[in-house]
């Protein structure tokens, strides 16, 4: 086992802090509605997928539950372009599964660095896994609450942070809200 030095630690420490931090203000941008600004802290070259989920036989889960990106059906499969087509629909007003707007709130926890490298263009790229709450509400008595898990890829521009990849894993094969128009 690799022991860290305390530079090292603190460091590790210090990047986890600045990667939820990072999270959390995009979790509020979402919850207040401000999705051009969200837009913003997502890389153009963004990957953001949520696969669908299969009940399966016992020793099939790795193989079979989730489906595959790039090759079988998903609730989102998008780039930067589908995200702000989305983002401008909504803003219309006119939007029939976002007339009202939604009210939601995004919980995000169980924040990990799984890996930390520099890329071929010498840019930092942190893989991170999370655990997310997403409680939706709609006009009176519409309620919804997902939970599951999420795997990103951010990559440190001169800007900031940026999401570069993003699969998001609903812990449910059935999905029980009406539409899908929240973001995670």
């Amino acid at each position: 086992m690799d022991v860290l030095t305390q530079e090292q630690q603190l460091a590790a420490v210090l990047l986890k802090d600045e990667i939820e931090n990072f999270f959390y203000l995009e979790a509020d941008l979402i919850d207040e509605r401000r999705f051009k600004e969200w837009l913003e802290l997502l890389h153009e070259d963004i990957k953001y997928f949520m696969p669908m989920r299969r009940n399966v036989k016992f020793g099939q889960h790795a193989e079979r539950e989730n489906t595959k990106e790039d090759q079988d059906i998903s609730w989102f499969d998008e780039g930067k372009w589908t995200l702000t087509k989305r983002v401008e629909q909504i803003l219309t007003g006119v939007h029939y599964a976002e007339e009202p707007l939604s009210r939601t709130s995004h919980l995000l926890t169980n924040v990990r660095i799984l890996s930390n490298e520099t890329n071929a263009q010498g840019q930092q790229v942190v893989k991170t896994s999370s655990r997310f709450h997403v409680y939706l509400n709609r006009v009176e008595y519409e309620v919804n609450e997902m939970i599951g898990k999420r795997y990103d890829t951010l990559v440190k521009t001169a800007s900031g942070w940026r999401v570069l990849k993003r699969e998001i894993i609903l812990d449910q094969n059935v999905l029980l809200v009406k539409n899908l128009t929240t973001f995670f």
